[in-house]
């Protein structure tokens, strides 16, 4: 993998994010290695939990590439949108349980994955938090729609989605929309012995309670839940 990597640790599948002088941002090499991810945890034999963590100290990610992306033809952007809502569709369905540490700014795509997370844990001195697409003028798709509304806050979400609001850690926290927030130099210890307790939980019960509290999503299924192959 190029752009992240994949470890397991005790018991836990720690994905780190390798990318951050580019922002960790999208293109469709990104998403096709976060669908390998996904493909190993999938596999994995027993109880398990995947952690999607960064090593940059600034920015989690910032989404899509937009210059790659306006390189692409229609094609190609078609492409990409299909593999990005695979993307999504299959982490936040995943059959284990999820959990993101968010050392910094999680925008556009990566507030699309902080919807798709089981857990989400973020560092309380910086970072924001926010869906841009109103002001680059890039609306969701029907899917992203569904995403979103795994977030719990209604009022929150509806200032993020329609008005970009950037939302600070302490206030994602205080609005209900975060499940804790630590200081950078405590937030992967937390995260991850967080982590080593879902991945204790048994995996079948959990999915079939995750996907209870998703239904909205299952629609989606037959579309974005099948494994793609790079080509």
């Amino acid at each position: 993998m190029a752009t992240m990597d994949l470890q397991v640790k005790e018991g836990v599948h720690v994905l780190t994010l390798t990318n951050g002088d580019n922002d960790n941002k999208f293109n469709l090499d990104v998403m096709h290695e976060y669908l390998a991810a996904f493909d190993a945890v999938e596999e994995y034999k027993g109880n398990t939990a995947l952690m999607i963590t960064c090593e940059h100290e600034k920015t989690f990610t910032t989404g899509i590439d937009l210059a790659w992306m306006m390189a692409q033809s229609p094609e190609g952007v078609a492409k990409f949108r299909h593999a990005l809502e695979t993307m999504l569709y299959r982490l936040a369905m995943l059959n284990a349980p999820t959990l993101m540490c968010i050392n910094g700014n999680a925008y556009a795509g990566g507030a699309l994955l902080f919807a798709a997370t089981d857990f989400n844990f973020m560092r309380s001195d910086r970072g924001r938090i926010c869906y841009p697409e109103v002001d680059i003028k890039i609306p969701f798709t029907p899917s992203m729609y569904d995403l979103i509304d795994n977030i719990p806050n209604k009022l929150l979400l509806k200032r993020m989605s329609l008005l970009g609001e950037r939302v600070s850690s302490q206030d994602a926290f205080d609005a209900g929309i975060l499940d804790a927030i630590h200081p950078a130099h405590k937030l992967q210890e937390k995260s991850f012995e967080f982590a080593k307790e879902l991945a204790k939980k048994d995996r079948k019960a959990y999915t079939v309670i995750k996907h209870g509290l998703k239904r909205h999503m299952l629609k989606w299924q037959d579309e974005f839940g099948q494994k793609l192959t790079a080509e």
